[in-house]
C-alpha cells in the first residue's frame, strides 16, 4: 500500500506536520505537484486524517488526570450505548475506550484540581447510568505519550 517515497512522507509530516508542500518536495526530492497528489491518495485512503493542534491541558490550568475503569451492568440491553452517550456529555472527558473483558469501559478524565475531581466524580461521572462498578486510577506521571508511528 505505502511505497519508500510515501513512508518519507509520512514521516516529515509526523516531525512537524506545519511544513509546506514545496518544503515537502524539496527535502523529498519530487515536486510539489507530486506531493499534493500523493496527499490526496492518502487522504484518499484514510492514512491520513487531517491535522489537529495539541493543547496541553496543564498549560491551561488542569492539573489532575484520572482513568476510570468502568464495568456496566450487562443485563440492561442498552448499557453501552446509553453510557457512552452519557459520559460523551461530560467536557472533563477526554477519552472514551470500550474493551472486552471485565472492564468494559475506561474513561480519562481532566481537573483543575483535587476538590474539582470530587466534584466531578460525585456529581457528573457517579450520575453515568448502568455503572455496575468503578475503579478510580490516578496519573502521577505519563512516562510516554506518542501518536507517532515507525514508518
Amino acid at each position: 500500500m505505502l511505497d519508500d517515497a510515501d513512508r518519507r512522507l509520512l514521516r516529515l509530516l509526523q516531525a512537524d506536520p506545519t511544513q509546506t508542500v514545496p518544503d515537502l518536495a524539496d527535502r523529498l526530492g519530487l515536486t510539489p505537484a507530486r506531493i499534493t497528489r500523493r496527499l490526496d491518495r492518502l487522504r484518499e485512503d484514510g492514512v491520513l486524517r487531517g491535522s489537529h493542534a495539541i493543547i496541553d491541558w496543564r498549560a491551561l490550568g488542569y492539573t489532575i488526570a484520572v482513568s476510570l475503569r468502568v464495568t456496566l451492568d450487562k443485563t440492561v440491553p442498552r448499557a453501552f450505548d446509553d453510557f457512552i452517550e452519557a459520559a460523551r456529555a461530560v467536557p472533563e472527558v477526554i477519552e472514551i475506550q470500550t474493551f472486552l473483558g471485565r472492564v468494559d469501559v475506561r474513561l480519562s478524565l481532566i481537573a483543575k484540581d483535587l476538590a474539582g475531581y470530587q466534584r466531578l466524580y460525585r456529581e457528573q461521572v457517579l450520575t453515568l447510568p448502568h455503572i455496575a462498578d468503578i475503579e478510580a486510577l490516578m496519573t502521577v506521571a505519563t512516562v510516554k505519550s506518542d501518536e507517532s508511528l515507525p514508518l
